[in-house]
């Protein structure tokens, strides 16, 4: 048998073609081997890591034993699966893989994508705890995450992403992704008000019992801002954080709101060094969430993946752009180069690429996606968070 990191190896990251029904049935293979403790999912376009990770957070530190699994990571692979504060090791990987590799048999184990056997590999390395806060991938329905049940269905912001799979508008993509809802689902606030009625729609024929943000009361919201204050978060991360609270609500799970303080929201515009700050926001909805939290203007330190609106992400920016640093990614889906130089020089922007040089006397925020994180953070000797 391949070591998971041998196995991954052979697997594509990215696919342009799936079969939505390979996760039905390797899910079957072992269902009923595994236990099943409460779960969580989270949906949506923007948030989900912030909002899961602040569930998970708290309730570790009201004594149930939590996992969180996100994605993509930044720098380590373990950073996907969160147990109780902190990242998975090598060996409890490496067992939950043994087992689920023989459960699933070669042949089906070999079949899956990258993220389908690691949303497998999730729910199996996480059987015996409390809690399973799952994060969807880039959809709803069809996602790998949403073959199995979940106690409540936490929908973060829809917005336009990933149209190549989901649909060529909001209204296509909410529904793909709203169409994965348990039989309690809680709406975070949205942009677009499309997706709250496409979500009753959608409940009233599969019987979900909606929760709107917008609707619920906060107890915390006061204590919630003062401590976002403290830990220097922007204003968008305290809606996630009180929309992660309403799901502990909900879902009637014990929390003190002082755990906040000891959260971290590590690449969700976290400030790295005084003044450089990184966000692994990588579309308009982000990019928006993000010029209400920058004060003055700074440098950005910018690329962006091939499959996002980038005329729309920069000109969204542009009030608070001085200038703009494009850093090389390694991905076969980065923008091409010239396409970013174009249409920065459109918009009147000055742009050089990032040297690796930091000038203390500028403020930066390093936006684009996953991968311009972990090009910055490389490029300055950090290999770990």
């Amino acid at each position: 048998m391949k070591t998971l990191q041998k196995l991954l190896t052979t697997k594509p990251i990215y696919y342009t073609k799936f079969d939505p029904t390979r996760i039905v049935k390797a899910y079957k293979l072992i269902k009923n081997h595994i236990s099943h403790p409460r779960r969580v999912q989270l949906i949506g376009t923007n948030g989900k890591g912030s909002t899961g990770r602040a569930i998970a957070h708290l309730a570790s530190a009201s004594g149930l034993r939590v996992g969180h699994f996100t994605s993509p990571h930044i720098l380590d692979f373990k950073e996907r699966f969160w147990i109780d504060g902190a990242f998975a090791t090598s060996e409890e990987l490496e067992a939950a893989h043994k087992r689920l590799y023989n459960l699933l048999g070669e042949e089906m184990a070999e079949s899956l994508s990258y993220f389908e056997y690691q949303a497998l590999l999730a729910f199996v390395l996480f059987e015996n705890l409390d809690l399973q806060v799952i994060e969807a991938g880039l959809g709803g329905e069809f996602d790998a995450t949403s073959v199995a049940n979940y106690e409540l269905t936490v929908v973060v912001p829809i917005g336009f992403d990933h149209s190549d799979f989901l649909g060529e508008n909001v209204e296509q993509i909410a529904t793909t992704k709203l169409k994965a809802m348990s039989g309690k689902a809680l709406i975070a606030k949205q942009d677009s008000r499309e997706v709250y009625e496409i979500a009753k729609s959608i409940a009233k024929e599969s019987g979900t019992k909606l929760y709107f943000y917008d609707e619920l009361k906060s107890k915390n919201r006061e204590q919630i801002k003062k401590i976002a204050k403290q830990n220097g978060w922007a204003s968008y991360l305290v809606e996630n954080i009180i929309n992660a609270t309403f799901a502990l609500d909900i879902l009637d799970i014990n929390y003190d709101i002082q755990d906040l303080k000891s959260l971290k929201l590590f690449g969700r515009f976290y400030k790295i060094m005084p003044n450089v700050t990184i966000d692994v926001g990588h579309n308009p909805l982000a990019a928006s969430a993000i010029v209400g939290a920058i004060e003055g203007k700074v440098t950005l330190i910018f690329n962006i993946l091939g499959d996002k609106d980038l005329t729309k992400t920069l000109q969204i920016l542009k009030p608070k752009i001085k200038d703009v640093e494009i850093i090389k990614i390694e991905t076969q889906r980065a923008t091409e180069l010239n396409e970013i130089e174009n249409l920065l020089e459109s918009l009147g922007l000055k742009y050089s690429y990032f040297n690796g040089e930091l000038d203390e006397s500028r403020e930066y925020l390093v936006f684009g996606s996953f991968y311009v994180v972990e090009a910055f953070l490389k490029s300055i000797g950090v290999d770990r968070i």
